[in-house]
């Protein structure tokens, strides 16, 4: 699923319990640019059926205030159970409100192609477009990194997510918050295999792993700023103190959004003139690879 690169790209997601409807009522007012809707991991095998009818209701809330506010609410994804619960789940909650489901512990393309199915019915059902429900599948596992690359050439993959804390416990890495830390050249080796793999596709660039700690802001932005170094452009968060210094690393400056604003005015200017390449202020050739990152600067919300 080719991105779409004119779109905003969030800068931070924010995991929210679904079994937490004071959580869920606060939400889309956190300052998150995304949220996910936690039916794995948050909440306890017990409380799933509960979960799940719990964020259907809230999801027609969420749906009325989109409709009343458009462009002006997060996007918001459901991370869904694995296997035939997951498939249950997406079929259930499909939805105008729904940008897309991530897909926890995804071993492959065969529970991709499983969703697929689901979200196509769905999607008849609902009177929605073909492909409006997207995909975001979890890399949490040395398998799944390392079939990256089909994973990321599925049907309905908008980006991906890397799962850093179980990846980490299956490797024996001990997790850093940076990457000068014990463990942080395999990661920045992991994290970099999934940047290309997800460029190779045409996907938005992955999302960042979150950080458990929520107290250092310090080390948060670090990491952070570590993360936007390798090429990736958002980071999820696990708590709303996240969100700011996060949203703060991935937002272009004034000053650096002006400037790809002017260089893409040059470049259009150029190319009417029949010129696909002109000179920048500073005297380097500017191509078409230069002006896909003045376009991405200018994608990032703000």
């Amino acid at each position: 699923m080719t991105a779409d690169r004119t779109a905003p790209v969030p800068r931070s997601y924010l995991y929210v319990p679904g079994d937490r409807p004071e959580m869920l009522a606060k939400a889309t007012a956190r300052g998150a640019d995304a949220l996910i809707v936690d039916l794995e991991d948050a909440v306890p095998a017990s409380g799933k059926d509960r979960a799940r009818s719990l964020v259907r209701a809230w999801l027609v809330e969420a749906a009325a205030a989109g409709a009343a506010a458009p462009g002006r609410t997060p996007e918001i994804w459901i991370r869904v159970n694995p296997g035939e619960r997951g498939c249950a789940e997406s079929a259930l909650l499909a939805g105008p409100a729904v940008t897309g489901f991530c897909l926890a512990k995804c071993s492959g393309v065969d529970g991709i192609a499983a969703q697929d199915a689901v979200l196509t019915a769905a999607e008849e059902r609902l009177g929605l477009a073909p492909g409006a429900v997207a995909l975001a599948p979890l890399l949490e596992t040395a398998s799944a990194v390392l079939d990256v690359r089909p994973i990321a050439q599925a049907s309905r993959v908008r980006h991906l997510h890397l799962g850093e804390a179980d990846l980490c416990a299956e490797l024996g890495i001990a997790a850093p918050e940076a990457l000068d830390g014990p463990g942080g050249a395999a990661l920045a080796a992991i994290r970099t295999h999934v940047l290309l793999a997800s460029a190779a596709a045409g996907l938005l660039a992955p999302v960042g792993p979150v950080s458990t700690d929520f107290t250092d802001l310090d080390a948060l932005a670090r990491g952070t700023r570590a993360l936007r170094g390798l090429g990736y452009r958002s980071r999820a968060c696990v708590h709303p103190r996240q969100l700011a210094t996060v949203n703060a690393v991935f937002t272009p400056g004034p000053e650096e959004v002006a400037a790809a604003q002017a260089l893409l005015d040059r470049f259009a200017e150029a190319t009417r003139d029949g010129s696909g390449v002109i000179t920048g202020p500073d005297g380097r050739m500017v191509d078409e690879a230069v002006v896909r990152a003045a376009r991405r600067v200018l994608s990032t919300r703000r």
